[in-house]
């Protein structure tokens, strides 16, 4: 209960809040292209053929990435599991950017002149999971009111004790 309560466990502060919806927002769309195959994306199952065979990525990887970058940022903007998902978005968002995009340089790809996208997108997204890591989900998230919930009841605990 203790370890529960500590990984959930947020600041009240108003900046993970903010960083918390900014990335879910900023992933999930990322996501819903591999799942759903929404904005131009291939879908489940065109991106795990792409993942699998094009890039050699093992399939439970490539699931993995599909869900993290979809459910996971669903969980993300409501506030739970906070930690858990900020560090999976960070990770993913970390081989990506080593995989796919540092042999591009810095910067993102505006004019065209580049053979891919930069690390840049990837460096900000890192950022904000660490500062979420680092203060959990803030106000509004669904982390906080557990955590409320579960002192609450270790209070009613000790006192008919």
């Amino acid at each position: 209960m203790k370890y529960l309560n500590t990984t959930l466990s947020s600041s009240n502060s108003i900046a993970p809040f903010i960083a918390r919806l900014t990335l879910a927002f900023v992933i999930f769309p990322h996501g819903a292209q591999k799942l759903f195959g929404w904005w131009g994306g291939f879908g489940f199952n065109g991106t795990m053929q792409f993942f699998t065979e094009n890039m050699g990525i093992p399939y439970i990887l490539a699931l993995v990435v599909i869900l993290v970058e979809s459910v996971g940022a669903v969980l993300l903007a409501l506030g739970l599991l906070s930690r858990l998902n900020a560090l999976l978005i960070g990770v993913t968002m970390f081989v990506a950017m080593i995989m796919v995009t540092a042999s591009n340089g810095f910067f993102m790809n505006w004019f065209g002149n580049q053979a891919g996208e930069g690390i840049e997108y990837h460096l900000l997204t890192i950022g904000l999971s660490l500062l979420i890591l680092v203060s959990g989900g803030g106000k509004w998230s669904l982390d906080r009111l557990l955590v409320s919930q579960n002192v609450l009841e270790i209070e009613r605990q000790s006192e008919t004790a």
